[in-house]
């Protein structure tokens, strides 16, 4: 069980690269039309969480992982039943009757995503009800505004037959931003973990390690460089916290040093952190 709540600030960056791309804009990197910073999304962090965990862990028990792509979401809530010794295909979706939560308490065993970040399990005819995850995390929003570079690149390659007659080079573009650094914010929930999913202290050492780990195993042609800046943990003493997350956040102060307008790399910045801390909150800075 949980002994300690947990809340944290992670920083991240990009150098020519497009950390995740909008389905609504020809997959450019997302950006706050209002404000012009750039933000990545909760779901595109937790995917990199749980690519990494699936990599380290290798199937190992108590660590698959729920949401990849492998067999369909409706066969595992099935198999899920079955190693229960449960009746299969009966079960109504949403009612919470003692099969479901038997089922779900399975899932939370054996899924590591589904007992850190919770899950919707409620579809098809084997429902494992809806579990709310312990650990959330908020997008990530550039410091500073962003821009975003539209880049042509030629291919020597030809797709067909009539393109390889005509003997032009082939061309397409990149959507990169040439620099940007992330703030993120998360929590967890240690109550939560404790009352419904099981959530251990190695679970969340696991995070912290996915955390810091991540983009080394995460890099390809469209993402650029992307690089851990900062992971930033405040330990509560207790399991419900001793002050609200926004008097933490303040501790961790990140700005542009003097004289720099365009920011085109980390040291561009100045990360300050007071330690002056409420009592009964530890900071461990990774």
């Amino acid at each position: 069980m949980l002994q300690n709540k947990y809340d944290f600030v992670y920083l991240f960056d990009v150098t020519n690269g497009n950390p995740n791309g909008d389905p609504d804009a020809g997959n450019e990197p997302r950006v706050d039309a209002e404000t012009g910073t750039g933000y990545v999304t909760d779901v595109c962090l937790k995917r990199k969480v749980r690519n990494y965990v699936d990599l380290v862990k290798n199937g190992a028990e108590g660590y698959n992982i729920l949401i990849k792509n492998d067999k369909p979401l409706n066969d595992k809530f099935k198999a899920a039943y079955a190693a229960e010794g449960l009746e299969t295909d009966v079960t109504k979706k949403g009612t919470n009757m003692p099969a479901e939560l038997k089922a779900q308490k399975f899932m939370c065993r054996n899924y590591y995503d589904v007992r850190t970040f919770g899950a919707v399990m409620s579809t098809g005819k084997n429902s494992c009800g809806i579990v709310r995850g312990p650990v959330q995390f908020s997008f990530a929003d550039s410091i500073s505004p962003i821009a975003i570079n539209n880049v042509t690149i030629t291919r020597q390659a030809k797709t067909d037959e009539t393109r390889a007659a005509k003997g032009d080079t082939e061309m397409g573009t990149k959507n990169i931003v040439p620099y940007a650094l992330y703030r993120m914010s998360g929590h967890i929930s240690a109550a939560l973990a404790n009352k419904v999913t099981g959530l251990s202290e190695e679970d969340v050492e696991l995070l912290w390690q996915a955390l810091l780990n991540m983009f080394d195993e995460d890099r390809s042609a469209a993402r650029g460089d992307m690089e851990v800046r900062g992971l930033y943990v405040f330990k509560h003493d207790n399991i419900l916290g001793n002050v609200r997350f926004p008097e933490l956040d303040s501790k961790i102060n990140v700005t542009l040093k003097d004289g720099v307008v365009v920011p085109r790399r980390f040291e561009d910045y100045e990360v300050t952190v007071n330690k002056d801390l409420p009592a009964g909150v530890t900071l461990i800075a990774y």
